[in-house]
């Protein structure tokens, strides 16, 4: 490549990446790398407002396209600081994010220099490996590295830390490497002991049940998961955040199981024999590691990509370290060459016939009066005029919480949700991220007006480079999950509870974007219409009644007595 900055050659090293999109926040810092972004023909730069929101939206990018998400921060200290909670995020959601940010030039570490702070240390627990340059000729290498590390599996977020001198130094780089290996390697498949054990164990079941979970939805196999349940007629259940693991249309899709999932989903875990945990940790919000949530009599056959998580919550009877679709087609190819199989044909018509009552249930009792609209209303609109084909994304906080099983994912990488981290104010920004990965894709964003006054900057974002999502605040007027908890369990003692907020209609218009404003029900799904037909970035303020609330985590409060 010649003679060239470090911040040119960390573009390059980028673009060597193949990286498309590039989120950011323009410093000091790392002005050598923004001065080479400018010349870059191939990287569409996204400045943004704030570097966590920034993050979320690398993150968002990053789970739609299965490749990294490019989030920089140009400044060090604060700048820096910043990304720690996107990055938290990410890395409780497995989300190949690329962090850069500027750092302090070499010669000024322990000085308490201006904007000081220890960023290795910083980053270091909230990413899969945190590194500092140590030289502009090790850029390059740097970079490839943080690729590497973010990609392969399991997948999570890196931070990257360029001082300035690093950036500004200048080096006679020879060309740069082109992706490697990483990008094409082999997952492991399962060994043939423990497929003949989990198809023995299937094959001799009498109410078998599939928990799909994310080694499913992030790797696009929902083909394996149907295969082999088709294979043994059996449910399939989604582990919370992941109700799109599946397609819903499909008659073996039970939905979302756990404590935040619907009740025969969550029935067919607690009362199965044999259960496959696929691509799942069986992990807090699917049990909150408690028999309360799963057979405790069950055999567990549990498939997960990460060796460490296989039996860590629940002791299994076998268990499988590989990818999650392949031993799915393995162990069914399995099951199909055994010739005597028990039948288990009225386990799964006993479960269709419930979640097609349920299905009819939930539409028949939705709220559709007049009055203060109610979240059972409210959803059922979505669930009516949300093309099939969008991109959802929620916030934290109880009414997002309540429409992750309420609502119709008709294909994979269809949810996206800071289920793990819980997140408030990510919902937005990830929709953000989303429509730059697919622009031609509709991407709806659910939030409460907490969440989205928390981020409402972004909306400069959207208007300044047309990433034209529909942003629906469910507007309650409260931190909803916390008021229900001062409500149920502190006897009323409301404080910090409420929320006041600007009128959002009036203020997505000041942006530049457009403003649906929402009392009644009979209103909504024309403004969710038109919003998505409008051609700009679009904000529905729904108001939502602020007594309708709903206390999820009932277990942390049995101390007193609720």
């Amino acid at each position: 490549m010649g003679v060239m900055s470090g911040g040119q050659a960390a573009v390059a090293a980028i673009e060597v990446e193949e990286v498309k999109t590039v989120f950011g926040l323009i410093g000091s810092a790392t002005m050598e790398m923004f001065d080479a972004l400018y010349d870059s023909e191939s990287i569409n730069f996204v400045g943004v407002h704030d570097e966590r929101t920034g993050t979320h939206m690398a993150d968002g990018y990053a789970r739609v396209s299965g490749e990294t998400g490019v989030i920089l921060a140009g400044q060090n200290g604060p700048g820096a600081t910043n990304l720690v909670t996107g990055l938290g995020q990410a890395k409780a959601a497995f989300s190949p994010v690329v962090s850069i940010a500027g750092a302090l030039a070499s010669g000024h570490v322990y000085r308490d220099a201006f904007q000081e702070v220890d960023q290795q240390a910083i980053f270091t627990p909230v990413t899969k490996k945190t590194w500092t340059a140590t030289g502009t000729d090790r850029v390059p290498e740097m970079f490839r590295e943080a690729f590497r590390t973010a990609l392969s599996p399991r997948r999570g977020p890196v931070q990257l830390n360029l001082p300035r001198d690093v950036l500004s130094g200048q080096h006679d780089f020879e060309d740069l490497q082109r992706p490697n290996a990483y990008r094409n390697t082999s997952l492991p498949s399962a060994g043939a002991q423990g497929v003949v054990a989990a198809a023995e164990l299937l094959q001799n079941a009498r109410k078998p049940v599939i928990v799909a979970g994310g080694g499913i939805k992030n790797t696009g196999g929902h083909k394996a998961a149907i295969y082999l349940a088709e294979t043994v007629n059996c449910p399939i259940v989604t582990s919370p955040g992941h109700g799109d693991a599946v397609p819903f249309g499909h008659p073996l899709n039970a939905g979302q199981m756990g404590p935040r999932g619907n009740v025969v989903a969550s029935r067919l875990v607690k009362e199965a024999d044999v259960i496959l945990a696929l691509g799942t940790r069986l992990g807090f919000n699917s049990t909150f590691y408690s028999y309360d949530n799963i057979n405790r009599d069950a055999q567990i056959i549990q498939v997960e990509l990460e060796p460490t998580a296989i039996g860590r919550f629940f002791p299994v009877a076998v268990g499988i370290w590989a990818d999650a679709p392949s031993a799915a087609r393995q162990i069914a190819d399995a099951i199909g060459k055994i010739v005597q199989r028990h039948e288990i044909a009225d386990w799964t018509a006993t479960f269709q016939e419930e979640r097609g009552a349920f299905l009819a249930k939930r539409d028949a009792e939705a709220m559709m009066g007049a009055g203060p609209i109610q979240p059972s209303g409210l959803f059922k609109v979505f669930r009516d005029v949300i093309p099939k084909d969008a991109a959802i994304t929620m916030d934290a906080g109880t009414l997002c919480l309540q429409a992750t099983d309420a609502l119709n994912y008709w294909s994979p990488k269809s949810l996206h949700t800071p289920m793990d981290f819980g997140l408030v104010g990510f919902s937005y920004a990830c929709g953000l991220g989303i429509k730059c990965a697919q622009p031609d894709r509709p991407v709806v964003s659910l939030m409460g007006d907490g969440g989205f006054g928390m981020t409402i900057s972004e909306l400069s974002t959207a208007v300044d480079h047309n990433i034209n999502t529909v942003t629906v605040v469910m507007n309650n007027g409260c931190w909803g999950a916390e008021k229900a908890y001062q409500r149920d369990f502190f006897n009323g003692r409301y404080i910090g509870a409420d929320v006041s907020s600007p009128d959002f209609a009036k203020a997505a218009e000041l942006y530049g974007a457009v403003g649906y404003s929402v009392d009644e029900i009979g209103e909504v799904g024309d403004a969710i219409t038109a919003a998505l037909a409008c051609g700009k970035p679009a904000v529905v303020d729904v108001a939502v009644d602020p007594n309708a609330l709903y206390s999820f985590r009932r277990d942390s409060f049995k101390h007193r007595g609720g």
